[in-house]
Protein backbone atom coordinates (compact mmCIF):
# COMPACT_ATOMS: atom_id res chain seq x y z
CA UNK A 1 0.00 0.00 0.00
CA UNK A 2 1.41 3.25 -1.16
CA UNK A 3 -0.19 6.00 0.73
CA UNK A 4 1.53 9.51 -1.12
CA UNK A 5 2.14 11.93 0.61
CA UNK A 6 -0.86 13.55 0.58
CA UNK A 7 -2.31 10.69 1.62
CA UNK A 8 -0.01 10.31 4.73
CA UNK A 9 -1.09 14.18 5.81
CA UNK A 10 -5.00 12.94 5.82
CA UNK A 11 -4.13 9.55 7.51
CA UNK A 12 -1.79 11.32 9.94
CA UNK A 13 -4.48 14.31 10.88
CA UNK A 14 -7.40 11.95 11.11
CA UNK A 15 -4.77 9.69 13.72
CA UNK A 16 -3.97 12.75 15.56
CA UNK A 17 -7.34 14.27 15.72
CA UNK A 18 -8.87 11.41 17.85
CA UNK A 19 -6.40 12.24 20.53
CA UNK A 20 -5.81 15.60 20.18
CA UNK A 21 -7.32 17.22 23.70
CA UNK A 22 -4.77 14.95 25.39
CA UNK A 23 -2.32 15.66 23.09
CA UNK A 24 -2.30 19.07 23.26
CA UNK A 25 -2.55 18.21 27.41
CA UNK A 26 0.55 16.50 27.12
CA UNK A 27 2.83 19.30 25.21
CA UNK A 28 0.93 21.71 28.33
CA UNK A 29 2.25 19.52 30.96
CA UNK A 30 5.86 19.16 29.17
CA UNK A 31 5.89 22.98 28.95
CA UNK A 32 5.27 22.63 32.67
CA UNK A 33 7.97 20.18 33.85
CA UNK A 34 10.35 21.48 31.46
CA UNK A 35 11.15 24.19 33.91
CA UNK A 36 14.32 24.07 36.21
CA UNK A 37 16.35 26.30 38.08
CA UNK A 38 19.21 26.74 35.93
CA UNK A 39 18.50 28.77 32.56
CA UNK A 40 20.03 26.47 30.33
CA UNK A 41 18.04 23.45 30.86
CA UNK A 42 14.52 25.64 30.84
CA UNK A 43 15.68 26.61 27.14
CA UNK A 44 17.57 23.55 25.80
CA UNK A 45 13.75 22.02 26.68
CA UNK A 46 11.87 24.60 25.22
CA UNK A 47 14.64 24.84 21.79
CA UNK A 48 13.53 20.85 21.82
CA UNK A 49 9.80 21.10 23.00
CA UNK A 50 9.93 23.60 19.78
CA UNK A 51 11.54 21.63 17.30
CA UNK A 52 8.40 19.81 15.30
CA UNK A 53 9.13 16.41 16.41
CA UNK A 54 6.02 13.81 15.11
CA UNK A 55 4.93 13.11 19.04
CA UNK A 56 4.29 9.50 17.76
CA UNK A 57 5.54 7.71 20.90
CA UNK A 58 3.25 9.53 23.15
CA UNK A 59 0.44 9.10 20.25
CA UNK A 60 1.37 5.70 20.63
CA UNK A 61 1.00 5.56 24.40
CA UNK A 62 -2.47 7.78 24.04
CA UNK A 63 -3.98 5.58 21.15
CA UNK A 64 -3.06 2.03 23.30
CA UNK A 65 -4.77 3.89 26.28
CA UNK A 66 -7.87 4.29 24.66
CA UNK A 67 -8.40 1.37 22.93
CA UNK A 68 -7.76 -0.44 25.90
CA UNK A 69 -10.32 1.30 27.46
CA UNK A 70 -13.02 0.47 25.53
CA UNK A 71 -12.14 -2.89 25.20
CA UNK A 72 -12.65 -3.30 29.22
CA UNK A 73 -16.18 -3.35 30.62
CA UNK A 74 -17.75 -0.61 31.31
CA UNK A 75 -18.13 -0.78 35.12
CA UNK A 76 -14.06 -0.93 34.73
CA UNK A 77 -12.15 2.14 36.34
CA UNK A 78 -10.89 2.61 32.50
CA UNK A 79 -14.05 4.28 31.97
CA UNK A 80 -13.53 7.44 34.85
CA UNK A 81 -11.07 10.47 34.06
CA UNK A 82 -8.29 8.89 36.21
CA UNK A 83 -7.18 6.47 33.76
CA UNK A 84 -6.92 9.85 31.17
CA UNK A 85 -4.96 11.89 33.55
CA UNK A 86 -2.72 8.86 34.14
CA UNK A 87 -1.84 8.24 30.26
CA UNK A 88 -1.27 12.06 29.97
CA UNK A 89 1.21 12.07 32.34
CA UNK A 90 2.80 9.21 31.43
CA UNK A 91 2.73 11.14 27.68
CA UNK A 92 4.76 13.60 28.79
CA UNK A 93 7.47 11.36 31.14
CA UNK A 94 8.04 9.11 27.32
CA UNK A 95 8.32 12.46 25.21
CA UNK A 96 10.81 13.73 27.84
CA UNK A 97 12.89 10.41 27.85
CA UNK A 98 12.46 10.61 24.39
CA UNK A 99 14.01 14.24 24.28
CA UNK A 100 16.93 13.28 26.95
CA UNK A 101 17.91 10.62 24.40
CA UNK A 102 18.09 13.12 21.59
CA UNK A 103 20.10 15.74 23.45
CA UNK A 104 22.56 12.53 24.47
CA UNK A 105 22.96 11.21 21.21
CA UNK A 106 23.89 14.68 19.77
CA UNK A 107 26.52 14.68 21.82
CA UNK A 108 27.68 11.06 21.18
CA UNK A 109 27.53 11.81 17.42
CA UNK A 110 28.92 15.11 17.43
CA UNK A 111 25.40 16.20 15.17
CA UNK A 112 25.73 19.55 13.54
CA UNK A 113 21.90 19.39 12.82
CA UNK A 114 18.82 18.46 13.86
CA UNK A 115 15.57 18.76 12.48
CA UNK A 116 16.74 21.01 10.01
CA UNK A 117 17.90 23.40 12.82
CA UNK A 118 21.13 23.55 14.90
CA UNK A 119 21.68 20.76 17.35
CA UNK A 120 21.57 21.38 20.83
CA UNK A 121 25.20 20.58 21.10
CA UNK A 122 25.66 23.03 19.02
CA UNK A 123 24.00 25.78 19.91
CA UNK A 124 24.69 24.78 23.96
CA UNK A 125 27.90 23.00 23.89
CA UNK A 126 28.66 19.13 25.15
CA UNK A 127 29.29 18.94 28.85
CA UNK A 128 25.44 21.52 29.08
CA UNK A 129 23.59 18.96 27.18
CA UNK A 130 24.99 15.77 28.47
CA UNK A 131 23.48 17.26 32.03
CA UNK A 132 20.18 18.84 30.46
CA UNK A 133 20.07 15.38 28.97
CA UNK A 134 20.49 13.95 32.39
CA UNK A 135 17.90 16.19 34.21
CA UNK A 136 15.41 15.11 32.06
CA UNK A 137 15.91 11.68 32.78
CA UNK A 138 15.57 12.47 36.57
CA UNK A 139 12.27 14.46 35.84
CA UNK A 140 10.25 11.95 33.67
CA UNK A 141 11.09 9.54 36.52
CA UNK A 142 9.98 12.41 39.31
CA UNK A 143 6.55 12.73 37.04
CA UNK A 144 6.38 8.99 36.94
CA UNK A 145 6.80 8.52 40.31
CA UNK A 146 4.01 10.65 41.66
CA UNK A 147 1.36 7.75 40.06
CA UNK A 148 2.83 5.44 42.61
CA UNK A 149 2.98 2.37 40.56
CA UNK A 150 5.44 -0.03 40.98
CA UNK A 151 4.82 -1.58 37.45
CA UNK A 152 5.26 2.15 35.87
CA UNK A 153 8.39 2.64 37.35
CA UNK A 154 9.68 -1.13 36.87
CA UNK A 155 9.23 -0.85 32.88
CA UNK A 156 10.47 2.83 32.73
CA UNK A 157 13.57 1.53 34.53
CA UNK A 158 14.25 -1.71 32.75
CA UNK A 159 13.43 0.69 29.40
CA UNK A 160 16.06 3.22 30.60
CA UNK A 161 18.94 0.45 31.10
CA UNK A 162 18.10 -1.18 27.45
CA UNK A 163 18.79 2.21 25.70
CA UNK A 164 21.77 3.11 27.57
CA UNK A 165 23.40 -0.37 27.17
CA UNK A 166 22.41 0.08 23.64
CA UNK A 167 24.26 3.25 23.41
CA UNK A 168 27.34 2.01 24.49
CA UNK A 169 26.94 -0.96 22.26
CA UNK A 170 27.01 1.21 19.58
CA UNK A 171 30.01 3.29 21.13
CA UNK A 172 31.74 -0.27 20.78
CA UNK A 173 31.19 -0.92 17.13
CA UNK A 174 31.61 2.24 15.78
CA UNK A 175 34.54 2.71 13.29
CA UNK A 176 34.19 -1.39 12.51
CA UNK A 177 33.30 -3.34 9.26
CA UNK A 178 32.52 -6.45 11.02
CA UNK A 179 28.83 -5.31 11.96
CA UNK A 180 27.03 -8.47 11.82
CA UNK A 181 23.16 -8.60 10.99
CA UNK A 182 22.21 -9.69 14.58
CA UNK A 183 24.18 -6.74 16.23
CA UNK A 184 21.99 -4.44 13.77
CA UNK A 185 18.95 -5.63 14.93
CA UNK A 186 19.73 -6.17 18.73
CA UNK A 187 20.56 -2.08 18.49
CA UNK A 188 17.45 -1.37 16.20
CA UNK A 189 15.39 -3.54 19.56
CA UNK A 190 17.59 -1.31 22.08
CA UNK A 191 17.72 2.02 20.29
CA UNK A 192 14.02 2.29 18.96
CA UNK A 193 11.18 -0.75 19.73
CA UNK A 194 11.77 -1.52 23.06
CA UNK A 195 10.51 2.65 23.21
CA UNK A 196 7.83 2.29 21.31
CA UNK A 197 6.87 -1.21 23.27
CA UNK A 198 7.32 0.32 26.72
CA UNK A 199 4.54 3.40 25.57
CA UNK A 200 1.83 0.89 24.21
CA UNK A 201 2.73 -1.31 27.84
CA UNK A 202 1.95 2.13 29.73
CA UNK A 203 -0.80 3.09 27.75
CA UNK A 204 -3.02 -0.10 28.36
CA UNK A 205 -1.49 -0.08 31.89
CA UNK A 206 -3.02 3.50 31.89
CA UNK A 207 -6.63 2.33 31.32
CA UNK A 208 -6.16 -0.69 33.37
CA UNK A 209 -6.18 -3.00 30.57
CA UNK A 210 -5.36 -7.01 31.55
CA UNK A 211 -2.01 -8.67 31.39
CA UNK A 212 -2.67 -10.22 27.94
CA UNK A 213 -3.86 -6.48 26.92
CA UNK A 214 -0.71 -5.26 28.07
CA UNK A 215 1.33 -7.87 26.72
CA UNK A 216 -0.30 -8.27 22.88
CA UNK A 217 -0.48 -3.98 22.37
CA UNK A 218 3.62 -4.02 23.68
CA UNK A 219 4.05 -6.76 20.68
CA UNK A 220 2.64 -4.93 18.48
CA UNK A 221 4.30 -1.53 19.10
CA UNK A 222 7.96 -3.66 19.28
CA UNK A 223 7.32 -4.58 15.52
CA UNK A 224 6.13 -1.50 15.02
CA UNK A 225 9.10 0.36 16.53
CA UNK A 226 11.66 -2.52 15.03
CA UNK A 227 10.08 -1.22 11.39
CA UNK A 228 10.47 2.42 12.23
CA UNK A 229 14.33 2.08 13.13
CA UNK A 230 15.16 0.12 9.94
CA UNK A 231 13.00 2.60 7.98
CA UNK A 232 15.07 5.38 9.51
CA UNK A 233 18.38 3.70 8.55
CA UNK A 234 17.01 3.84 4.65
CA UNK A 235 16.50 7.15 4.44
CA UNK A 236 20.15 7.91 6.13
CA UNK A 237 20.89 7.00 2.61
CA UNK A 238 17.78 7.57 0.20
CA UNK A 239 16.11 10.61 1.77
CA UNK A 240 16.58 14.62 0.53
CA UNK A 241 18.46 16.63 3.25
CA UNK A 242 16.15 19.39 3.23
CA UNK A 243 13.08 16.61 4.10
CA UNK A 244 15.58 15.03 6.43
CA UNK A 245 16.67 17.78 8.36
CA UNK A 246 20.07 16.35 8.72
CA UNK A 247 22.70 15.29 6.17
CA UNK A 248 21.92 11.88 4.66
CA UNK A 249 24.87 9.74 4.72
CA UNK A 250 25.00 10.43 8.30
CA UNK A 251 25.42 6.91 10.11
CA UNK A 252 28.46 5.82 7.89
CA UNK A 253 29.87 9.46 8.52
CA UNK A 254 29.70 8.90 11.91
CA UNK A 255 31.65 5.29 11.77
CA UNK A 256 28.03 3.32 12.22
CA UNK A 257 27.56 0.33 9.90
CA UNK A 258 23.37 -0.12 10.07
CA UNK A 259 21.77 -2.76 7.92
CA UNK A 260 21.35 -1.88 4.43
CA UNK A 261 24.85 -1.28 4.54
CA UNK A 262 25.51 -4.65 6.28
CA UNK A 263 24.10 -6.57 3.59
CA UNK A 264 25.36 -5.05 0.41
CA UNK A 265 28.94 -5.67 2.33
CA UNK A 266 27.93 -9.89 2.45
CA UNK A 267 28.10 -9.60 -1.35
CA UNK A 268 30.49 -6.96 -1.75
CA UNK A 269 34.40 -7.62 -3.36
CA UNK A 270 37.14 -6.83 -1.57
CA UNK A 271 37.98 -3.38 -3.57
CA UNK A 272 33.90 -2.53 -2.84
CA UNK A 273 34.61 -3.12 1.00
CA UNK A 274 37.96 -1.17 0.79
CA UNK A 275 35.59 1.51 -0.14
CA UNK A 276 33.28 1.38 2.91
CA UNK A 277 36.44 1.32 5.26
CA UNK A 278 37.58 4.41 3.99
CA UNK A 279 34.60 6.10 4.82
CA UNK A 280 34.80 4.59 8.09
CA UNK A 281 38.07 5.66 8.81
CA UNK A 282 38.14 9.21 7.48
CA UNK A 283 34.68 10.17 8.93
CA UNK A 284 33.75 12.01 5.62
CA UNK A 285 33.17 11.01 2.01
CA UNK A 286 35.94 13.61 0.29
CA UNK A 287 38.03 10.64 -1.13
CA UNK A 288 34.99 7.86 -1.45
CA UNK A 289 32.09 10.02 -3.05
CA UNK A 290 28.74 9.47 -1.29
CA UNK A 291 27.51 8.42 -4.57
CA UNK A 292 29.71 5.26 -4.90
CA UNK A 293 27.98 3.78 -1.89
CA UNK A 294 24.49 4.31 -3.09
CA UNK A 295 25.71 2.38 -6.21
CA UNK A 296 26.95 -0.14 -3.73
CA UNK A 297 23.90 -0.28 -1.86
CA UNK A 298 21.59 -0.77 -4.96
CA UNK A 299 23.79 -3.14 -6.80
CA UNK A 300 23.70 -5.56 -4.26
CA UNK A 301 19.84 -5.08 -2.77
CA UNK A 302 20.92 -3.57 0.82
CA UNK A 303 18.12 -1.05 0.79
CA UNK A 304 15.08 -3.13 -1.22
CA UNK A 305 16.14 -5.50 1.72
CA UNK A 306 15.56 -3.91 4.41
CA UNK A 307 12.46 -2.21 3.30
CA UNK A 308 11.47 -5.79 3.34
CA UNK A 309 12.63 -6.75 6.71
CA UNK A 310 10.88 -3.45 7.70
CA UNK A 311 7.29 -4.80 6.19
CA UNK A 312 7.74 -8.09 7.50
CA UNK A 313 7.67 -6.46 10.81
CA UNK A 314 4.84 -4.22 9.93
CA UNK A 315 2.96 -6.96 9.03
CA UNK A 316 3.30 -8.77 12.08
CA UNK A 317 2.33 -5.28 14.27
CA UNK A 318 -0.98 -5.43 11.59
CA UNK A 319 -1.89 -9.15 12.38
CA UNK A 320 -1.58 -8.45 16.17
CA UNK A 321 -3.60 -5.20 16.12
CA UNK A 322 -5.92 -6.72 14.25
CA UNK A 323 -6.96 -9.10 17.15
CA UNK A 324 -8.40 -6.39 18.87
CA UNK A 325 -12.19 -5.59 18.61
CA UNK A 326 -12.96 -2.96 15.65
CA UNK A 327 -13.47 0.52 16.81
CA UNK A 328 -11.63 4.15 15.84
CA UNK A 329 -8.47 3.77 17.76
CA UNK A 330 -8.13 0.09 16.64
CA UNK A 331 -8.03 1.52 13.16
CA UNK A 332 -5.59 4.25 14.17
CA UNK A 333 -3.30 1.91 15.27
CA UNK A 334 -3.75 -0.55 12.27
CA UNK A 335 -3.13 3.16 10.18
CA UNK A 336 0.31 4.08 11.95
CA UNK A 337 1.66 1.28 10.75
CA UNK A 338 1.19 2.54 6.83
CA UNK A 339 2.99 5.90 8.64
CA UNK A 340 5.59 4.09 9.52
CA UNK A 341 6.58 2.07 6.25
CA UNK A 342 5.32 5.31 3.84
CA UNK A 343 7.23 7.97 5.26
CA UNK A 344 10.04 10.22 3.79
CA UNK A 345 11.70 11.58 7.24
Amino acid sequence: MNLGKLGQALVAREIFDLIQDELEQVETKITAESVASVEAVTAIGQYLQSSGGKRLRPALLLLSAKMAAEAMDSSSTASNGLAGDTAVQLGAVVELIHGATLLHDDVIDTAVTRRGRPSTNVKWGNHTCVLAGDWLYMQAFQIALRERNFQILELLIGLTQMMVEGELLQLERIGRIDVSESDCMELVDRKTACLFSVCARLGALAAHGDAHVQERLGEYAWNLGMAFQLVDDVLDFTAREKTLGKPVGGDLREGKVTLPLVYALECASPAERALVATILHQRNYDEVPFARILALLEKYRGIERVRQRAQAFTDKARRIIAEFPESPYQRALLSVTELVTERDH
